[in-house]
């Protein structure tokens, strides 16, 4: 497997529709207006949050199960900011749509500026054949409310190519998040 540069996404993201909107260039804020930064970078892609999130909230004193995961176990949000309870977590999703290579896997990695303040971004890989908006979880470890910000930069995605393509693909295991829109609660 090889890194990817910024050339090769751009010319995949443009070719093959591979991230959807792109931006070919980072974004960055200034001190007048201050913006966690998104778009290409130099060996990766900076995602941007959706201004969608589900809060996790135990106001109805659901039980976590990963087979038989209850709606009841969220608040649904519409805005460009989110308040994180302490020791929560809020589900989101990328502004981009995705469609992963045949011979590509795509790891996903918080941002710095939101891990130096005690928020982690979790997600799994994005496997040969995924497409969809990819759905993120920010974990608040601190004891104090924390905000997140819709249409910002969030976590980067590195793209490791294969030398050669995998014999079976996440399509054509018919993947229970193929094709997924906003954001994804999990599936048995």
């Amino acid at each position: 497997m090889s890194l990817k540069s910024d050339r090769w996404i751009t010319k995949m993201a443009t070719e093959h529709q591979m991230i959807d909107p792109f931006v070919s260039k980072q974004v960055k804020g200034n001190h007048e207006a201050k913006l966690v930064s998104y778009g290409l970078s130099s060996y990766g892609y900076d995602v941007r949050l959706a201004e969608e999130f589900k809060i996790f909230t135990n106001i109805k004193a659901a039980i976590v199960d990963p087979k038989n995961f209850s709606q009841d176990s969220f608040v649904d949000l519409k805005s460009n900011v989110c308040i994180i309870p302490p020791n929560s977590f809020v589900l989101g999703r990328t502004v981009e749509y995705f469609k992963i290579p045949r011979n590509v896997l795509v790891i996903c990695l918080g941002k710095s500026t939101y891990a130096r303040c005690g928020i982690i971004v979790n997600v799994t890989p994005l496997e040969p054949e995924w497409e969809g908006h990819v759905t993120l979880e920010f974990s608040n470890t601190t004891n104090l409310p924390a905000k997140i910000y819709a249409n910002e930069g969030v976590a980067q995605l590195i793209f490791l190519e294969a030398t050669e393509e995998c014999s079976v693909s996440y399509k054509d295991r018919n993947g229970k998040y193929q094709g997924q829109q906003g954001v994804t609660l999990p599936k048995a």
